[in-house]
């Protein structure tokens, strides 16, 4: 660990975090008598604490963001040189960063056509769903103002963003919320809801997408709003059939198809984009997270011309632009960050790297299901893996959010940090998750799925 910082210093500083800070996620009744932790360092994949313990860091910043690892001088670099130059301006006139990396960004998203900067991949989802809402009231008088989203899935922390997410204990305790959102079921086989496996579970999947926008009425139903895998909600992969099915049920009913790859993007799934895995052409696609690795804030709203086109109108009427204002989308440092951020990944062909240690980490998962029966299953796509938990494989009653989190704090010890999915979903919060950082190794793969081998061990017997 850096020792510019001395232990007295941290001592200072842990006293000011428990005084002054208002944690995410976390209940803070326990930090009355215990330290927080403070992540002081990180380097590569590991990063080390206030006590200078060493972790290996295997949720990327503990939300998914920090794709390309810790450390970045070339990143850190690139946002000093720019930001001594011009650090920001507010996003009605342009900036040469923001021009560059839009030019960037689109090469590697075939089909789409302008980006639109914010800095939360919140604030990305909720540009998408004002572009809706603005579409409707332009061509459709208001009426086609509805936007679907799945069970399961999760698009923000704003009340519009938690009124289109499908995990109620997210969003439990702040409504009332937005009208207009309507959910549409999941699509995890693993918890099938019908009667069928493989390609012909994927597309009954989509076909209850269909049912819903009838029941709601075609004309009423603006957009449909997806992760192309399921994150938070506990790593779900879309049966095969699904996503082709999906995208010919929006097109059949004129719906615009907004993918959230606020954590799927710039690399995740071993593709650049998460949707890129399945062959659709979506409308709008939202990003953030590793976009820049959490070098700096920034999100993107990316549209195809046409949804652009929509927004271009001669002044007969004053309102027909997108009125939109995100102060910190003029901010330069994130744009320059995220063009480096791609650089890295490209010169080190981290995309090749995701997808083989993707499959080793698939590999060891399925290995440990092999040797412990509290695994009901497995699924991923490149670095981005989970392990589903269940008392019974049988009945597949899921283990109680306790022991997962017994589970977790084993492997916090052993020197290894792990996610799960955790008061989003009544009764199903038992799904371990994976997202190292894209530069994982062989060794880094089989440290984590070792230390849960062991966790597993003690925790179950």
């Amino acid at each position: 660990m850096n020792q510019n910082i001395s232990r007295n210093d941290l001592s200072d500083v842990v006293a000011a975090d428990r005084a002054h800070m208002w944690h995410h996620l976390m209940q803070h009744k326990p930090l009355e008598t215990n330290d927080p932790r403070i992540i002081v360092e990180g380097r590569g994949l590991k990063v080390w604490d206030q006590n200078g313990k060493e972790f290996i860091d295997s949720v990327s910043g503990g939300v998914w963001t920090v794709n390309v690892g810790y450390g970045r001088e070339s990143i850190a670099n690139a946002v000093r040189d720019q930001i001594l130059k011009m650090n920001f301006w507010g996003g009605a006139m342009g900036t040469v960063p923001a021009a560059q990396f839009a030019e960037k960004l689109l090469d590697k998203m075939p089909g789409m056509s302008r980006v639109y900067y914010s800095n939360s991949g919140s604030e990305a989802n909720e540009k998408a769903f004002k572009m809706v809402r603005q579409i409707a009231h332009k061509r459709h008088g208001g009426r086609k103002h509805k936007i679907l989203y799945r069970e399961r899935d999760y698009h923000g922390t704003t009340i519009a963003c938690l009124s289109g997410g499908g995990q109620p204990e997210r969003n439990a305790q702040y409504g009332p919320y937005t009208p207009g959102f309507v959910e549409v079921p999941h699509c995890l086989e693993y918890r099938a809801q019908w009667d069928l496996t493989g390609e012909a579970y994927g597309q009954r999947a989509a076909d209850a997408i269909e049912e819903v926008i009838l029941r709601e009425g075609p004309d009423t139903v603006g957009a449909l709003c997806l992760e192309p895998v399921t994150a938070g909600g506990g790593v779900i992969l879309p049966p095969p059939g699904y996503w082709p099915r999906v995208q010919e049920i929006c097109r059949k009913y004129d719906i615009l198809l907004h993918i959230d790859e606020v954590v799927c993007g710039v690399g995740r799934t071993g593709a650049w984009f998460g949707y890129q895995n399945y062959g659709v052409q979506p409308d709008f696609v939202t990003m953030a997270k590793g976009v820049a690795s959490g070098y700096a804030a920034i999100s993107c709203t990316v549209t195809t011309e046409a949804v652009f086109e929509q927004f271009k109108d001669d002044d007969s009427d004053p309102l027909n632009y997108f009125r939109d204002i995100s102060t910190f989308g003029g901010c330069t440092a994130g744009q320059a960050a995220a063009m480096e951020n791609m650089a890295i990944i490209e010169r080190e062909d981290l995309l090749d790297n995701t997808r083989a240690m993707g499959a080793r980490m698939l590999d060891n998962l399925r290995a440990l299901q092999d040797k412990h029966a509290v695994i009901g299953d497995v699924r991923g796509a490149g670095l981005f893996c989970g392990a589903e938990l269940v008392a019974d494989r049988g009945t597949k009653e899921p283990v109680s959010e306790k022991q997962v989190g017994a589970v977790l704090a084993d492997v916090l010890g052993q020197g290894v940090i792990i996610g799960a999915t955790n008061r989003s979903l009544p009764g199903f919060n038992n799904s371990l998750c994976f997202a190292p950082p894209l530069i994982a190794t062989a060794d880094d793969i089989d440290a984590i799925t070792g230390a849960v081998d062991g966790a597993l061990s003690r925790v179950f017997g």
